[in-house]
């Protein structure tokens, strides 16, 4: 009887595990985040992973795959990913009691933004719509604002949405010089001066620093302290520093700190950063390029100069990755496609930009293994656009999967437009 039991259950499972299991889409234009397109590609999606990128005429078995999905002339990506966001940490900049991104203090490197992270943001399913389907969560304020995380945009909460935890610690290098307003309503501001803070400053950093090391080589310290134990990841090559810098001598004076204490380093804004390419590529330093659609930080320099920036970083062999930083950076950060289709005129090819916004930031981030292209191996967060994703004209999110998972892209503006239009019977 026991026998005829297991022989029951075995045919039970080898039916079960021969039926037809995934997705695949058939036919797209796949642009797979390494520089290289697919036409007329093949892209299955199996328990979470892709597990096929072909071209449509090369072997497989469409019957292997429970659902088969024609994108027939249709553009497939990779998920974007939004650095350096503080997304979910803010729900209306202009109203104090929705912004969760900054603690009060100077130096809090325990600080970490992924338990303050709101998964039920209204914000985020706008910023889905447009491809961004993962960020690096980020704290701000003070000299060490505290701990990002990397999350998935799609979840019940912070613990369904988290990727990769607490990957590195954010420093805001101290300015050498620093402005003033000189009116109360913060409109006019005044000349540059020295900033006489900034010797302390750096001391306290490298002061923190050495702590941190000399605590980190303790297997069991008598007692804990939160701040240093937070920073261990940092000297066991776990975690990096991204120091958030945009002039050229405090990101040179922030690379030589990185030297000096043996760190995995990408700098953040890097508005000069065109200045010391050579430095830069020579130490192995990414940087995280500060908005593309800005003005540029000096009336003598090129007005496009912030557009044709990411160019020059990559002319000069820099790895580099896109992000949002500014006002209105939450909400704006469905713009990042756009930023990157904006470089893509002024010198990038379109799969370098694209390549900017996906695999370049997943290699900052440490999640190239898994995140960040199209291949092989690696989890199945990608989208399907009617148009280039990268032109705003074009742009037209149909579907998109986060690792394997269909998820919704409705949004409260899209319920808006559909409300008026029927109301006006708009066409």
């Amino acid at each position: 009887m026991k026998n005829l039991i297991y022989i029951f259950f075995f045919f039970v499972i080898a039916i079960a595990t021969a039926q037809p299991q995934g997705t695949i889409l058939v036919g797209g234009i796949a642009h797979l985040g390494t520089d290289s397109v697919i036409q007329n590609s093949v892209i299955g999606i199996r328990e979470g992973k892709i597990v096929l990128v072909a071209n449509e005429l090369s072997s497989y078995n469409k019957t292997d795959y429970a659902e088969i999905i024609n994108v027939s002339g249709k553009h497939i990506y990779p998920g974007i990913i939004a650095p350096n966001s503080t997304l979910g940490l803010t729900e209306i900049e202009a109203v104090r009691a929705t912004n969760d991104f900054r603690e009060v203090g100077s130096i809090l490197p325990n600080i970490r933004s992924l338990i303050a992270y709101n998964t039920d943001s209204k914000v985020i399913p706008t910023i889905r719509s447009n491809g961004i389907l993962m960020a690096q969560i980020t704290p701000r304020g003070g000299l060490v604002s505290g701990t990002s995380s990397i999350l998935m945009l799609d979840g019940w909460n912070w613990e369904d949405a988290v990727y990769k935890t607490d990957d590195g610690i954010h420093i805001n290098w101290p300015r050498m010089q620093t402005r003033k307003f000189l009116d109360e309503d913060n409109t006019e501001l005044g000349p540059y001066e020295k900033n006489k803070e900034y010797i302390k400053q750096i001391d306290e950093l490298k002061k923190l620093f050495s702590d941190a090391k000399a605590y980190s080589q303790v297997e069991k310290p008598e007692e804990k302290n939160l701040r240093l134990e937070s920073m261990k990841g940092l000297f066991n090559g776990t975690q990096t520093v991204f120091i958030h810098a945009d002039y050229v001598k405090e990101i040179i004076e922030a690379i030589y700190f990185a030297k000096q204490n043996m760190l995995k380093v990408a700098i953040v804004g890097g508005k000069d950063s065109w200045m010391v390419t050579d430095m830069l590529r020579e130490n192995n330093i990414a940087v995280v390029l500060s908005r593309v659609h800005d003005l540029p930080q000096r009336s003598e320099e090129d007005v496009d100069l912030p557009y044709k920036l990411p160019y020059l970083l990559q002319k000069a062999g820099v790895l580099f990755c896109l992000n949002n930083e500014g006002d209105m950076e939450a909400m704006g950060t469905r713009n990042l496609p756009f930023m990157a289709g904006t470089a893509a005129a002024y010198g990038l090819t379109k799969e370098q930009a694209l390549r900017s916004i996906t695999l370049n930031t997943a290699k900052i981030l440490g999640i190239d293994k898994t995140a960040g292209s199209i291949e092989v191996g690696k989890d199945a967060t990608l989208f399907i656009s009617t148009g280039d994703a990268l032109d705003m004209r074009t742009n037209n999110i149909e579907k998109a999967y986060i690792k394997g998972n269909s998820i919704d892209l409705n949004n409260d503006q899209k319920i808006l437009y559909e409300k008026y239009k029927k109301k006006y019977g708009l066409k």
